[in-house]
């Protein structure tokens, strides 16, 4: 199998399971773990968020990547630190000698011998979720390819974040629809209505008795009996 089919199936895996995760921590757990697997020049990576002007981090492969935030934090500077960012995408060849940002670089490679850095927003269309961020030993330790598959990951780990939004978003009401359902069959089946007749019935009780829909169903469902509509 060639190295672009492998990663094809790879990343199928990781969509796969993005889908299957139980929620946002499953998801951003996964993605680190993935960052680390599949980047050879990865040792330790992080999913970072900016709230109030402050580094949290979400996710790390290992203890590292808090730290790494909480000089981000400590120094006031770093790629994760300032709240409005808009670069998509920051790479950093050398961190001893990068001059954006110096004290916060230093640090790093100091304590940690790190020297590279990639940086990634990962957002889609309906919001931002976070910064992936990888780091690597000694100068250029990404290479092109390296970018492309954690911009292709970032990528991924925003469309199931995305997505399990919505569908958990979608649960909610799917919910509500389901108890409705339940409440119009047994409307039906006690008044022998048809289900648009059933619906009606329940849109007059919650009209008379300022009670939601949903709320009606819920206690028709519960107790079996049907309120004076």
């Amino acid at each position: 199998m060639s190295t672009q089919n492998a990663n094809m199936s790879e990343f199928a895996d990781l969509a796969r399971a993005f889908g299957a995760a139980d929620g946002e921590g499953d998801r951003l757990t996964l993605a680190v773990e993935a960052a680390v697997e599949l980047i050879p020049g990865c040792l330790h990576a992080g999913i970072t968020i900016n709230r109030g002007g402050e580094c949290h981090t979400l996710a790390f492969s290992d203890e590292v990547t808090p730290v790494i935030n909480s000089l981000q934090n400590e120094l006031g500077e770093g790629p994760c630190k300032s709240a409005d960012r808009e670069e998509e995408v920051v790479v950093i060849t050398d961190l001893a000698r990068d001059e954006r940002w110096s004290g916060w670089g230093a640090r790093v490679h100091g304590d940690f011998r790190i020297g590279s850095v990639i940086s990634i927003l990962v957002f889609t269309g309906r919001g931002v979720y976070g910064t992936l961020s990888l780091y690597g030993a000694g100068r250029g330790a990404f290479d092109a390819d390296d970018l492309a598959t954690a911009q292709a990951l970032a990528g991924h780990l925003a469309v199931a974040m995305a997505a399990g939004r919505e569908i958990e978003g979608m649960g909610v009401a799917l919910q509500s629809r389901t108890v409705i359902g339940q409440a119009e069959g047994m409307v039906m089946e006690r008044l022998g209505v048809d289900a648009d007749q059933a619906l009606a019935y329940l849109k007059r009780v919650s009209s008379h008795t300022n009670t939601k829909l949903v709320q009606v169903a819920q206690q028709i469902v519960l107790t079996r009996e049907l309120p004076e509509g």
